[in-house]
């Protein structure tokens, strides 16, 4: 194998195991009795939704950036890169926020930072990758959906 197609693997694979360790640091926070004693909106999907879900968004957030970085080094691939980082930051830190801190009002002032970091990152994106920024969709239109979760049990419950 060439080396060059060596290096390609390793950074999908630095790519993947950044996204994965983003996904289990927020999994240490987990819901439990408190979470099942909050009341929730109608529209809540059922609890066996989340994984498939996130296993699907995570592995086109890591595409996504590793296409990002795979382009020729520029400002505009720095920036996207780093606002690529900036989500995946928020992205973990909600379920410590929500599950782990019990604390939906924080978690919904992380899930907007979250939207906006999205945001930024495919707005950046796309001048580097276009096709980054499209892999992006399904998670954006994801997380505003969590954004609408999360607003409504901080309504329900305060």
């Amino acid at each position: 194998m060439e080396i060059k197609n060596v290096e390609k693997l390793l950074a999908m694979a630095g790519f993947g195991a950044v996204t994965a360790g983003a996904a289990a640091l927020g999994a240490q926070a987990r819901p439990g009795a408190w979470y099942n004693s909050l009341q929730k909106p109608w529209f809540q999907p059922p609890s066996w939704v989340f994984a498939p879900v996130w296993t699907g968004l995570y592995a086109l957030i890591a595409v996504s950036g590793y296409r990002v970085w795979s382009a020729p080094a520029s400002p505009e691939r720095t920036r996207a890169l780093g606002f690529w980082g900036a989500q995946l930051g928020l992205n973990a830190a909600w379920s410590l926020l929500f599950f782990g801190k019990q604390d939906p009002r924080a978690a919904l002032i992380d899930i907007g930072l979250l939207r906006i970091s999205i945001d930024a990152y495919t707005h950046a994106a796309v001048k580097v990758d276009p096709s980054a920024k499209w892999m992006m969709a399904p998670y954006r239109t994801w997380v505003s959906f969590a954004a609408l979760l999360n607003a409504e049990i901080v309504r329900k419950n305060a």
